[in-house]
């Protein structure tokens, strides 16, 4: 009989402003919306018929993607590596929280991408989690080197110009 292994719980690798927004997210979702919404589900249910009530049925649904919602936020949040870019002594290597600025062939332009955790991304802002092609590629590479990025529509090659670890603005 074979033994069979748990995995351990992934890390979710984050900012310190990333992670205090989730936090917030969490502590918003228990003590404020939850119980507002229940608060309507019980009102609701002592009308009557429940199932041609449209405030027992919204409800009721609601209820079901806030708990979603908490449950998801609490297993990020358990698994979460804080990281602080600022602190970050990386020197020109890519890790985690660097700031990238490269040179694209494919457009002749230059772009800059934050690596942030998952929950992080925001892509108007240049955000990139560690997990997109983009980071992967880029991840222990230094200024100077050349880079070959697989998107799905074929090879990209960026030269790294600079890399940068400061603190981020809060999401």
């Amino acid at each position: 009989m074979s033994e069979s292994k748990i995995a351990a719980p992934v890390k979710n690798y984050m900012t310190p402003a990333g992670f205090a927004r989730l936090r917030a997210e969490l502590t918003n979702l228990v003590e404020i919306e939850r119980p507002e919404v229940t608060q309507v589900v019980s009102w609701a249910a002592k009308n009557g018929d429940r199932s041609e009530n449209g405030d027992y049925l919204y409800g009721k649904k609601r209820l079901r993607e806030i708990d979603r919602r908490i449950r998801f936020l609490i297993k990020s949040l358990e698994n979460a590596a804080v990281i602080d870019p600022a602190a970050q002594k990386h020197g020109e290597q890519i890790f985690f929280g660097a700031t990238v600025t490269y040179w694209r062939e494919a457009d002749e332009c230059e772009h800059q991408v934050v690596i942030v955790g998952k929950d992080e991304v925001d892509t108007a802002r240049g955000w990139v989690s560690w997990h997109s092609p983009i980071a992967r590629a880029m991840l222990k590479s230094r200024v100077g080197d050349e880079v070959r990025v697989r998107l799905p529509d074929g090879v990209d090659v960026i030269e790294i110009l600079d890399v940068q670890y400061v603190a981020l603005q809060k999401l």
